[in-house]
C-alpha cells in the first residue's frame, strides 16, 4: 500500500486520537461489550463483523506463517480442564496477581502493580507538565496537547476531574526513584509492592483515598465437572496443558522424531482483578500457541540462519535492573552469542514473532522485546520473552515466548506415572556419571508401613540435583535426612533404609524428557494495538478516520459500488462481486441510495478495505471499471475481468498499487471534496 501525501502519521503515537478511534470502532461494530443491553459484564467483549473478520484474517496469518510453513501439527484440546491437572502444573498455587482495594469503597478494586504504575506515570507526566509550564514556550504548549484526554474529564467551574493529571514539580532524584520502580515494576512481589505503596503514598486516583494491603488472588474460573459437582474443574487460562498432555500421541505421530511443534488456537479465561483497557485485559480471550520439542542437548535450529541477521530492540534483565528502560538494536544471532538469548531456537522463534507482527501491520518502531526479570519469570520458564508493543496504554506484552525447560512433561508425567520421555538409540554407548537413590525395601516398609509408598515416590522422583543436596545433608547429619512430601507431612530417614550415591552408567539407548520452547500469542491484544497502529486521519478530513489495514489481514478486501442507483449497475455490480468472492476475495457491495459515493467511499474507509471497485456509466458501454486503492485515494481504470484479476494479485501481494498504476491509466476523478461527506 501507498502512504496518503500529508496522511497524519499513521500508526504514530504522538498524532493519535484514541477517543476518536474508540467512536470509530463502535460506529461501525468492530466490537462491544458483551451483554450490553444488560449493562454489561467487565472485561468481556463480542466481535462484531469487522473485527471478527479482522481476527480471523490475523489467526489465519499465524497458521500460514507458523503451522503450515513450519510442519506444525495442530491439535484443538478442552476448554474446561480437571483441578489436579492444573495443581500439577502449578496454575492453582501460582497463577496469581495481587490485588488492592479502596479502603473505603471495597467495591473499588485495582491490580496492584498497575496501580502502583498508573500512579507514578501519572506524577511523571504532571512533572513534564508543570516544567513545561515554567518555560513558558512551545513545549509547554506541546507537553499540555499530551494531556488533551485528562482536559476532557474537567467538571464544571474549573474543577479537577478525579483521576486528572495535576501539573506539580518532583525534585529530580525523586524522578530517577519513580524512573527505577517503573524500569522494574514486574519484579515486586505483594511484600514489594505494599512497601511501595505506602512510602508513596499511593491512593485510589478516583477517590484519592488509601488503599488496602496487596493481597494473592487466582486468576482462574472455577467450575465442577459432573451432576454431584465433586469433580472440581477449571476454564482453562492457557492453551498449553491440553498439548503436554497428549505428547506421547504427538510422538507416534511425528514417527517418534524430535524436534517437533504442536500449536492450538482457542479461548482461554482469566478472571481479571480489574479489566480495563478494552481488549488489552479481558477475562476471556483468543490465544495461539505452540509448543516446540527439542532435545535438551541440541537446542540450535536448522533454519537459524533465516532469521539471525535481523537487529531487534532487546530490553534484558540486566538493562531493566539498572533502572533503564532503553532497549539494545543488536542483532540475534549477537544476542544469542552474548548468552543474553539462551539458546537458537529461542532466538529462532524471536525472530519469526518479529516477521509476523510486521507482517500483519504492526509499527517496528514501536515493537521491542523484554526479558522477564527474575521474579516475575513464570514458574515453569528458564528465559523469557516478551514482544511488547506501543500504544497509547503504554508497553503492553503481546506475545510470550519462554523456554520452559522440562517442567511441564516431568511434572505431569511423575504425577500420572506415565512416560513422556523420549527414547534413543546410540551408535556409540554413553558413559557418565549418574547420582541414584537405593532402598532397602525389607527395612523400609516396616519403618513406614502405610507411608511407605509416599515416601518412595518422593524420593525417587527426585532430580540428579535433589538427590545431591539429598546426600550432601545425609552426610552433614550423621547420615539421616528430614524432609517434607507434597502433601505437607515430613519424614526422616537414614543410611539403614536409604543410600543415595554416584554411580557410573552405561547406556546404549538414552532416555530424555525433551525441553519445551513455547511462543504464545495473545491475538486480541496483537489485534487491538493493530487498530491504533493502522488509525490515521487525511489533513483534508480530520474529522473521518481510516484504518489503514494491509490487504493480507483487512477485514473487507474490495468495496464494490456503483456510481448511482441506475438500474443498468445491477447486473454488473452482483457480478463482480461473485467473481471476486470465487477467487477467495471478500468483497461488500454498497448500493445505499441516500449515500454519495464519496461518503460511501469514506466509511468503507473506516472499515479498512483497501480497494473498490466502481461501476458507472462507462462500464455499460464498454466493460470497463474503475479501481481505487484507500490510500492514496487514486483511481485506475481497465477491463471489468482485468480488474478483477488485479484485485486478486493485489491483495496476495503478487503486485504493488505503484506498478499497477503504470500498466493502467490513473483517473481524473472528482476532487477532495467529492471524497468526504
Amino acid at each position: 500500500m501507498t502512504a496518503a501525501p500529508g496522511l497524519i502519521k499513521k500508526g504514530d503515537a504522538e498524532s493519535f486520537d484514541r477517543a476518536a478511534l474508540e467512536a470509530l470502532l463502535t460506529k461501525r461494530f468492530f466490537f462491544a461489550p458483551s451483554f450490553e443491553i444488560y449493562g454489561g459484564v467487565a472485561g468481556l467483549y463480542d466481535y462484531g463483523p469487522t473485527g471478527n473478520a479482522l481476527l480471523q484474517n490475523l489467526v489465519q496469518h499465524w497458521r500460514q506463517h507458523f503451522v503450515i510453513e513450519e510442519n506444525m501439527l495442530e491439535v484443538d484440546c478442552s476448554i474446561m480442564t480437571p483441578a489436579d491437572v492444573l495443581k500439577t502444573s502449578g496454575h492453582v498455587d501460582k497463577f496469581s496477581d495481587y490485588m488492592v482495594r479502596d479502603s473505603k469503597d471495597p467495591g473499588s478494586i485495582f491490580r496492584a502493580d498497575h496501580l502502583v504504575e498508573a500512579v507514578l506515570e501519572a506524577r511523571l507526566k504532571g512533572d513534564a507538565i508543570a516544567r513545561a509550564q515554567e518555560s513558558h514556550g512551545s513545549l509547554a504548549d506541546k507537553i499540555d496537547d499530551l494531556s488533551v484526554n485528562d482536559k476532557k474529564n474537567k467538571k464544571k467551574a474549573g474543577k479537577k476531574a478525579p483521576g486528572e493529571v495535576e501539573p506539580k514539580r518532583l525534585d529530580d532524584a525523586v524522578i530517577e526513584e519513580y524512573k527505577n520502580i517503573l524500569a522494574q515494576i514486574d519484579n515486586y512481589d505483594g511484600k514489594g509492592l505494599a512497601a511501595l505503596i505506602t512510602k508513596y503514598d499511593i491512593r485510589n486516583p478516583e477517590t484519592g483515598n488509601p488503599v488496602t494491603e496487596p493481597v494473592e488472588f487466582n486468576l482462574m474460573f472455577s467450575s465442577s465437572i459432573g451432576p454431584t459437582g465433586q469433580l472440581q474443574g477449571y476454564l482453562r487460562p492457557e492453551t498449553a496443558q491440553g498439548q503436554f498432555l497428549n505428547f506421547g500421541r504427538l510422538l507416534d505421530f511425528n514417527n517418534n522424531k524430535l524436534p517437533f511443534a504442536s500449536a492450538m488456537v482457542g479461548r482461554a479465561f482469566r478472571n481479571e482483578i480489574s479489566p480495563r483497557s478494552g481488549l488489552l485485559r479481558v477475562r476471556e480471550f483468543t490465544m495461539a500457541e505452540i509448543e516446540h520439542f527439542v532435545d535438551p542437548e541440541k537446542k540450535d535450529h536448522p533454519r537459524f540462519n533465516e532469521v539471525k541477521h535481523l537487529v531487534l530492540p532487546f530490553l534484558d534483565k540486566g538493562t531493566q535492573t539498572s533502572g533503564s528502560t532503553e532497549p539494545t538494536l543488536i542483532s540475534i544471532e549477537q544476542a544469542v552469542a552474548s548468552g543474553t538469548v539462551a539458546n537458537q531456537t529461542l532466538g529462532y522463534f524471536i525472530g519469526r514473532i518479529y516477521l509476523y507482527l510486521v507482517a500483519v501491520g504492526i509499527n517496528p518502531n514501536r515493537l521491542r522485546f523484554r526479558q522477564h526479570l527474575q521474579n516475575e519469570m513464570a514458574h515453569y520458564a528458564c528465559d523469557c520473552w516478551d514482544a511488547e508493543i506501543h500504544t497509547s496504554y503504554g508497553w503492553i506484552e503481546c506475545v510470550g515466548c519462554a523456554d520452559r525447560s522440562a517442567y511441564d512433561l516431568t511434572v505431569h508425567s511423575k504425577r500420572t506415572k506415565q512416560d513422556l520421555s523420549v527414547s534413543e538409540n546410540l551408535r556409540e554407548p554413553r558413559i557418565y556419571d549418574k547420582w541414584v537413590v537405593e532402598i532397602n525395601k525389607k527395612k523400609f516398609g516396616p519403618q513406614f508401613k502405610k507411608d511407605a509408598k509416599v515416601v518412595t515416590d518422593y524420593l525417587e522422583s527426585r532430580t540428579e540435583c535433589e538427590l545431591e543436596d539429598l546426600a550432601a545433608k545425609m552426610a552433614a547429619n550423621g547420615g539421616s535426612a528430614t524432609f517434607i512430601v507434597p502433601d505437607g507431612r515430613e519424614f526422616t530417614v537414614n543410611g539403614d533404609l536409604v543410600e543415595i550415591k554416584k554411580v557410573t552408567v552405561k547406556e546404549h539407548i538414552r532416555k530424555y524428557t525433551p525441553n519445551v520452547i513455547e511462543p504464545s500469542f495473545g491475538i486480541g491484544r496483537i489485534l487491538y494495538s493493530l487498530l491504533e497502529h493502522s488509525y490515521y486521519t487525511r489533513p483534508e478530513d480530520v474529522q473521518r478516520g481510516v484504518m489503514g489495514f494491509s490487504p493480507l489481514v483487512a477485514p473487507f478486501k474490495c468495496l464494490v459500488l456503483p456510481l448511482s442507483n441506475h438500474t443498468s449497475f445491477e447486473s454488473p455490480l452482483l457480478e463482480i462481486a461473485r467473481q471476486l468472492r470465487r477467487l477467495g476475495v471478500p468483497a461488500r457491495i454498497d448500493d445505499s441510495a441516500s449515500a454519495s459515493i464519496g461518503r460511501r467511499y469514506a466509511r468503507n474507509d473506516e472499515l479498512g478495505t483497501p480497494f473498490a471497485i466502481t461501476v458507472d456509466f462507462q462500464t455499460v458501454d464498454d466493460g470497463t471499471v474503475t479501481l481505487r486503492e484507500r490510500d492514496s485515494t487514486k483511481q485506475i481504470r481497465g477491463p471489468r475481468d482485468e480488474i478483477i484479476l488485479l484485485v486478486k494479485q493485489l491483495v496476495d501481494g503478487v503486485i504493488s498499487w505503484d506498478n499497477a498504476t503504470t500498466k493502467y491509466p490513473l483517473v481524473n476523478t472528482a476532487t477532495s471534496d467529492d471524497e468526504r461527506d
